[in-house]
């Protein structure tokens, strides 16, 4: 009885829109219909001040991925300063719609224009673009002024100066309502308070057009409303302002609802209000229900279709294409970046208490398990069985790699949300990863000679001359570098923290197992000799045995002629070895991080 009334209500609604053509005067009853898949023909239930904002058009989009379609081939127009959702159920492309339209993905077929511009994807800054996905773009550590002053320093135009820089930060909390909040740490903040500070970020560069994913995602209504005003102030201000949402409050405050059926079908266009005359609701909630159980989405699109053809509706027709343009503004060189990049890593290590017990209690707690392990002067051998000097350099060489390991591991993958904004804010990848390693290096030279000097102290080492602790040092930081961005390749391949973590022993195994201490290259197999051969743990241990002259124990202590040649020859072979697995993991990295934060690249 229920779908039949419902679609009562669709026959009569059709042929009011069929009765409104042939009357010069539109009564308030009456529904007329949006022009099919465009988005600002009828009048909006919150006209914007002002509409100096920029204008989208999407024209024929659609997308495919591996063989399914999740967005049909749709057609819609954003008027210039207007506030509209995209909404429908989960499965229906609403992220995908928004993320075509701020030139994020690109469309299957079709085109999307930006003010009568051709867009291809965002493979360059933009600053009249801003995009807010759901994950915090913002560092948590730090105080929120502080933060968006890195995010200022690197997103304005270059030779911004300081002072002009300071000014649009404080103005933009100013305008967010986050001026008293500037000196909190961002992780203090409530949760609308930081969506407001990510949307923040995006805002330092004034942008015309303004992208968010579900923006009151997670929020209670109150604050959820407090978002949506904001969103709405933009627009007065000339901002044009497009959301996905799934919450009804929310798409009452909009100019303008975008409902996608399931797999990406257009289910209607047009203002909050007309929805409701058009789903035959009283509640907006009630339309996510009708897309759900009543009909095919292909019906759904069908149906909004049709009702426009019998009206003998004609779509406006967009903006006539203009060639491409690139943005004006020139961004901060690579050297500026990562100088701004490198000051900012050192302040978010220092703010963040669980990284600083991992930089600082890893080396402490390594050394102090090895001075307990090993017993003083068991760098002589006192029998002939005794394989001492050999595993007191081992176990220095693969301290060298966990420092740099652990340390790059979580470098990279709690703040890719971060990374991914400001690479399309023009950031340079190899300044990203040049940042990381310059901050991060003075850490591991210093854990490394605190290494060398305490175990040294103890009588674990040898008392040689200072010049050859100074080879063993450059070995051993040689080697915590290479593992350092090797610990950064894991960081920026995996998709969370859980994963770096799993990343630990199955990176340090091999290490370990094929290093050539618990068995000498010489007697592995041949595909471990070969691996061995890509360990920075065996060419560390090499090195560091030959500048302690191990080599002499061969013929003397029979457990050590097992060795044989592995401490012969001088060290600049294995040095080169371990600087070049440092550049080319590094390289690795840099080509990792560029293919996902590509547009429309996985975000898992």
């Amino acid at each position: 009885m229920r779908r039949r009334n419902r679609r009562t209500d669709d026959q009569g609604m059709t042929k009011r829109v069929q009765e409104s053509r042939k009357s010069p005067v539109t009564t308030e009853s009456a529904f007329e219909p949006p022009t099919v898949g465009r988005v600002g023909i009828c009048l909006s239930d919150h006209a914007p001040e002002a509409a100096d904002g920029g204008r989208v058009d999407a024209v024929d989009v659609s997308r495919s991925v591996g063989g399914r379609q999740i967005l049909q081939e749709l057609s819609l127009s954003v008027e210039p300063g207007e506030l509209v959702a995209i909404a429908g159920g989960s499965g229906a492309g609403k992220s995908t719609l928004l993320e075509i339209l701020a030139g994020l993905q690109p469309p299957s077929a079709g085109e999307v224009r930006h003010d009568g511009v051709v867009r291809g994807v965002r493979v360059s800054a933009d600053s009249r673009i801003g995009y807010v996905p759901q994950d915090d773009i913002i560092h948590l550590e730090m105080p929120l002024r502080r933060t968006l002053r890195y995010a200022a320093r690197l997103r304005l135009p270059a030779g911004t100066s300081a002072a002009e820089a300071d000014r649009i930060v404080d103005e933009t909390m100013q305008d967010l309502d986050l001026a008293d909040r500037a000196e909190v740490p961002v992780r203090a903040l409530s949760g609308g308070q930081r969506k407001r500070a990510s949307i923040a970020v995006e805002l330092l560069t004034r942008p015309h057009l303004f992208f968010l994913d579900e923006p009151t995602s997670g929020l209670d209504p109150s604050t959820a409303a407090d978002v949506m005003r904001l969103l709405r102030r933009l627009t007065q201000r000339g901002v044009t302002v497009v959301l996905t949402t799934h919450e009804p409050a929310g798409i009452d405050r909009c100019d303008r609802v975008v409902f996608l059926a399931r797999d990406g079908h257009l289910a209607f266009t047009g203002s909050p209000t007309e929805a409701r005359r058009y789903f035959g609701v009283a509640d907006l909630a009630e339309v996510y229900d009708r897309l759900a159980r009543e009909h095919t989405p292909q019906i759904w699109a069908q149906r909004f279709a049709a009702i426009g053809e019998n009206a003998d509706a004609r779509p406006e027709s967009a903006p006539p294409p203009l060639p491409a343009t690139r943005s004006d503004d020139e961004r901060p060189g690579m050297v500026r970046q990562w100088w701004l990049l490198t000051r900012r890593n050192v302040d978010v290590l220092l703010r963040n208490q669980l990284t600083l017990a991992v930089l600082l209690g890893s080396p402490v707690l390594v050394t102090a398990m090895m001075a307990t392990l090993f017993q003083r002067g068991a760098f002589d051998p006192r029998s002939a069985a005794d394989l001492g000097p050999a595993q007191i350099v081992f176990w220095i060489a693969f301290a060298g790699f966990f420092f740099g390991l652990t340390y790059g591991l979580l470098q990279i993958v709690g703040e890719m949300a971060v990374f991914r904004q400001e690479r399309l804010a023009g950031l340079s990848v190899g300044a990203y990863v040049a940042s990381k390693v310059t901050a991060l290096l003075p850490v591991l030279a210093g854990v490394s000679a605190l290494l060398l000097g305490v175990l040294r102290a103890l009588g674990r080492l040898p008392a040689v001359g200072w010049h050859v602790y100074a080879f063993l040092f450059v070995t051993i930081v040689i080697e915590a570098t290479s593992a350092l961005v090797l610990g950064l390749l894991a960081s920026a391949a995996v998709s969370n923290a859980a994963q770096a973590a799993l990343a630990l022993p199955m990176l340090c195994f091999p290490q370990v197992l094929f290093g050539g201490a618990i068995v000498p290259v010489d007697e592995m197999a041949v595909p471990g000799r070969l691996m061995s051969l890509g360990l920075s743990n065996r060419h560390a241990f090499e090195a560091l045995g030959r500048d302690l002259d191990l080599d002499r124990y061969s013929a003397t202590v029979p457990a050590m002629s097992a060795y044989g040649d592995t401490f012969r020859g001088g060290t600049g072979g294995s040095l080169v070895a371990l600087a070049s697995f440092a550049v080319v993991v590094t390289l690795a990295t840099v080509w990792v991080l560029d293919r996902r934060s590509r547009p429309g690249a996985s975000r898992r």
